[in-house]
């Protein structure tokens, strides 16, 4: 159980684009987007992945709960896992949903009714059980959801948009900076704003800088672009996210080794790590 004022960060999904499974992909994990925040009692989840179905199930011996569900965006691999998202399914839980980036064009609660609508899903979000809310906000706001627990957000270069978030509790901080692309030759201001002498920083490193130019405007990232923005802004641990579903465990070691010489501590995130700053 943790402890009252307990701070750490948990990795259900790694994973970008689409879900992979296989014995290739055993030691880092195959589901999609998916972090556990754990600010004392409040529980803080982002991005609802395929990763978030196991979250739900370990969730079970705790409730009822209370928890906040933020997402870095709504394409599909960060919101297919919503759905079998057992939390949702208990009438004593509370669930509030949160996005920063569709206003003005849409609401998140249509995004999630349009999901979840034929012929894509069998049943609407009213099948929720559970007392949910959708919550929109401007990437760029910064608000406490939860009392002690303060949330800075930034806008993402990433198509239809995107949210990085800082989370701050306790003198410490965790920020998710998933699904954003980087500009040549010069370092995104707002993720070095973001990130400025965070204790860990999650970042997309979809690819490699030697792949990068293959996939120039699909909007990632790489592993080097995020040691650099590390470095810059003074971060204590910087963590490899958002793993190319073509980068099986083989190719990761490769990355996990090159990214610890390039900046020693650096940690390629797993399903099933915890880390506290």
């Amino acid at each position: 159980m943790a402890q009252a004022e307990d701070f750490y960060v948990r990795f259900w999904g790694v994973r970008g684009s689409i879900a992979c499974a296989g014995h290739e992909f055993e030691r880092y994990g195959g589901n999609t987007s998916c972090i556990e925040i754990r600010c004392g009692k409040h529980i803080l989840v982002f991005d609802g992945g395929t990763g978030i179905r196991a979250l739900g199930a370990a969730l079970k011996p705790e409730e009822p709960v209370d928890l906040d569900l933020f997402l870095s965006h709504s394409h599909f691999d960060h919101i297919v896992g919503i759905p079998f998202f057992g939390s949702l399914f208990n009438a004593q839980n509370k669930v509030r949903l949160w996005a920063g980036h569709l206003l003005p064009d849409r609401t998140l609660k249509d995004v999630m009714g349009k999901m979840m609508a034929a012929p894509l899903f069998p049943v609407p979000p009213e099948i929720f059980a559970a007392q949910t809310s959708f919550l929109d906000f401007r990437a760029g706001e910064s608000f406490e959801p939860r009392p002690g627990v303060k949330v800075i957000t930034t806008p993402l270069n990433h198509p239809n948009h995107a949210t990085g978030y800082r989370i701050e509790f306790n003198g410490h901080s965790i920020c998710y900076i998933t699904d954003t692309e980087h500009k040549k030759d010069e370092l995104d201001q707002r993720i070095l704003r973001l990130i400025h002498q965070a204790d860990i920083v999650i970042y997309d490193a979809t690819y490699t800088d030697e792949e990068y130019p293959r996939f120039a405007g699909w909007g990632h990232s790489t592993w080097q672009e995020g040691v650099r923005l590390a470095d810059a802004a003074e971060v204590k641990t910087l963590v490899i996210f958002h793993h190319d579903p073509s980068h099986d465990d083989t190719i990761m070691d490769r990355i996990a080794e090159a990214a610890e010489k390039a900046r020693p501590g650096t940690i390629v995130a797993r399903e099933g790590l915890t880390l506290r700053p």
